[in-house]
């Protein structure tokens, strides 16, 4: 629990994007954003955290969207989960390829996808230690890679292996603010992306040991690693890489020779620096393709035991893996893979676009159910003190992070408006996710003509031993 804490978040976002994020917004820009942000998802985790250790059950805040606020709501946010991490299994299909390229240039695209595929679906199908244990690997070398990377970054800073750069990087032209508030805006959207991935404690929680000793101490690591990983490498970036170095700006998983970790750690002479950023990129790939595969599977598990998916998808293997939710979801991967090598990807395009919007509102829901939760155990006379992990600062953490939840999803694509004319595509593309999730919503509390439930009437019982 506590590899998964530390390694659910470190992928691209940081190995990749970080050189974006500097050259948008220069240092002290990057920095600022991604404290916000940072503090946001310690929120949502302490709050995913008080409901998890309360109830560990697989489909985690999909279940307590139904208990605390209304079947309506646990119902298009399961859904809504379940279809964001099947496109992230997707693209991540797409993105190992991509870097398997860069050792295999002659090698076919779709031969590598099929293999990482198959390897993803078999970590997953043995049993749940055995996706515990990879996912242990994989955080491992990234969590290795990140202390290496600001070890290194620390001795150039200080003039060790190089001449100190001193405090160049950070006064050069607009540094270390670049664009000013818009600037910082955006890059609001990047990080809020970096740290999708860290809701996955709380699935994983249903399947965990000692859920109400560990998901806590795994929780309280977030806030280290926020801090020491995200903060320490953009201070690193900072000092050693101007923000108007080309290099950045054109970082990509295409072209990893030009990662901000590539260039520090070939500034410091690390022989193959590219070729070992690229591994470690892989790694990160490969673990959020077998974390979304695992996440979603659970995630349509425990809808169909709630009697929101089909029944069929309750049934397990004697390891416990619920096969038939496996199978579905590994085959809508495909199909959306599928979807990238049709038509130039315009279908993989809206696929994406709905995926990247559907994790923050996950996160969304988090927010609202944990708050619903809250008010309900005190509405129904419950003392708080029996809960076995308290989320700090309630009820301000939860109001908190909704709100920058709301900013962050009005703001995926605000130029679109900003012109003469608005960009209709653009606001359609960015916002797609919105309606879809609405759609799902109302189209079940029509049928099934559901209500919020009352503060008084909800279900707070433990029963997390029927799943």
């Amino acid at each position: 629990m506590n590899m998964i804490a530390l390694g659910g978040s470190i992928g691209t976002g940081l190995f990749v994007a970080g050189g974006e994020v500097i050259s948008t917004a220069g240092p002290g820009g990057a920095l600022v954003a991604y404290g916000v942000i940072g503090i946001m998802v310690y929120f949502l985790m302490t709050s995913l955290g008080e409901m998890a250790t309360y109830l560990p059950v697989p489909g985690s805040f999909g279940t307590y969207a139904s208990r605390y606020v209304d079947p309506a709501f646990g119902f298009a946010l399961g859904w809504n989960y379940w279809f964001n991490w099947a496109i992230t299994l997707a693209a991540e299909l797409v993105a190992g390829s991509l870097i398997m390229k860069y050792w295999f240039p002659d090698i076919p695209a779709i031969v590598w996808s099929a293999l990482f595929l198959v390897a993803l679906f078999l970590m997953n199908y043995l049993s749940t230690r055995s996706f515990g244990e990879s996912e242990y690997i994989f955080a491992s070398m990234k969590v290795i890679t990140v202390f290496v990377f600001l070890f290194v970054g620390s001795m150039l800073i200080i003039g060790v292996g190089g001449d100190s750069p001193g405090f160049t990087n950070w006064t050069v032209g607009e540094a270390p603010f670049v664009g000013g508030f818009s600037s910082i805006l955006a890059i609001f959207m990047v990080a809020g992306f970096s740290f999708q991935g860290t809701e996955l404690i709380g699935v994983a929680a249903g399947e965990s040991e000692e859920p109400e000793t560990n998901i806590p101490k795994a929780i309280h690591s977030i806030f280290w690693r926020i801090l020491v990983f995200y903060i320490g490498s953009f201070v690193v970036i900072g000092f050693l890489i101007p923000y108007n170095d080309p290099n950045l700006l054109n970082s990509s998983v295409e072209n990893v020779a030009i990662s901000p970790f590539t260039l520090v750690l070939d500034r410091f002479g690390f022989a193959f620096a590219a070729s070992f950023i690229n591994a470690i990129i892989l790694t990160a790939v490969l673990s959020a393709g077998n974390s979304g595969l695992y996440a979603s599977t659970r995630m349509l598990y425990a809808m169909a035991k709630d009697g929101l998916a089909p029944k069929i998808f309750t049934s397990c293997n004697s390891r416990g893996v619920p096969v038939p939710a496996l199978f579905a979801t590994a085959a809508f991967g495909v199909f959306a893979f599928a979807t990238s090598l049709i038509g130039e990807g315009t279908a993989y395009t809206w696929l994406i676009n709905i995926s990247g919007m559907s994790g923050f509102i996950a996160w969304l829901g988090i927010a609202i159910a944990h708050y619903r939760f809250r008010r309900a155990f005190v509405a129904q006379g419950k003392d708080i003190k029996t809960i076995p992990y308290r989320a700090l600062l309630f009820p301000f953490g939860p109001i908190l992070a909704a709100v920058l939840c709301i900013i962050i999803m009005a703001g995926q694509n605000y130029t679109a408006f900003m012109g003469d004319q608005i960009d209709w595509y653009g606001v359609s593309v960015a916002y797609i996710g919105i309606p879809a999730f609405l759609l799902i919503y109302f189209g079940y509390k029509f049928k099934n003509k559901t209500k919020t439930i009352p503060l008084e009437e909800v279900n707070l019982e433990r029963d997390y031993e029927s799943y």
